[in-house]
């Protein structure tokens, strides 16, 4: 009787080990721009059209959580029509973890950068425009991404990652001409792109995660760069490198799904 007993409790607890296994599985999928495909890692070995790569923080996450399944669809380059066009479709109601970093390029912040680099040039208009562009047009077509989000993805908990300050007040690169008071009114343009996201963000229930205190002491020309500066392919420039993915964005999607 007592050896029945106890192969019964056997039985139970690897029927339980099974289903804790099954439970604990991720349908995870990564949406967004260059900032979550992984552009200035120099590794595109997953997808060389987006600049998709292994060191970008979506697939150090599978990496590090074996139990995840990961659709990894952001793109560099992408707009908000982008995701909407070519990405939502990999949602569905199974899908129970999304990630997305998204609106730098509508705002057309890489084109501002450009201009802010060159010499003798004002940027001054440029970096207005933009922020007109974040503050009036930008929470439009937030709403229509985070709407699709919602509506194709209802049981996932969705992350969505801001764009952190570039520059700490000193340009160090050869070939570029930012000055002080450029690089100043950049980093404000990085902190009200952060409220006018992390606003859309919360009016759908999503959690946002300010990449601006992660990357603090890490911008460009820091002692321990997790930006890249100027960079050779050129489109590498001003993003997150290997170890911004990983002790910056990787870490921040891990604070909220553990």
């Amino acid at each position: 009787m007592l050896r029945r007993l106890t192969g019964a409790v056997m039985l139970v607890c690897a029927l339980g080990g099974l289903v804790t296994a099954s439970a604990v599985a991720d349908n995870y999928v990564a949406l967004g721009d260059s900032y979550s495909a992984g552009t200035g890692t120099r590794d595109y070995s997953l997808n060389s059209g987006c600049n998709r790569g292994p060191y970008a923080y979506p697939a150090l996450i599978k990496a590090d959580r074996p139990n995840t399944n990961l659709t990894f669809v952001a793109c560099s380059g992408a707009k908000t029509t982008d995701v909407l066009n070519n990405q939502v479709q990999s949602l569905s109601t199974s899908t129970n973890i999304v990630t997305i970093t998204i609106g730098g390029n509508d705002a057309g912040f890489s084109n501002v950068i450009t201009q802010c680099a060159l010499p003798l040039v004002s940027c001054n208009s440029d970096i207005t425009n933009a922020n007109n562009y974040i503050s009036n047009t930008l929470p439009g077509q937030l709403n229509s991404v985070y709407s699709q989000i919602k509506t194709r993805a209802p049981n996932a908990t969705v992350v969505v990652l801001g764009y952190p300050r570039l520059f700490m007040g000193v340009d160090c690169n050869a070939g570029t001409f930012f000055s002080t008071d450029e690089m100043t009114k950049l980093n404000a343009t990085a902190d009200l792109l952060k409220s006018v996201t992390a606003a859309r963000a919360a009016a759908y229930g999503f959690t946002f995660k300010d990449a601006i205190p992660s990357f603090t002491g890490h911008a460009v020309c820091s002692s321990s760069e997790w930006l890249n500066g100027l960079s050779n392919p050129i489109s590498d420039s001003y993003h997150p490198n290997r170890t911004g993915h990983k002790s910056g964005y990787e870490a921040l999607v891990r604070q909220v799904i553990g």
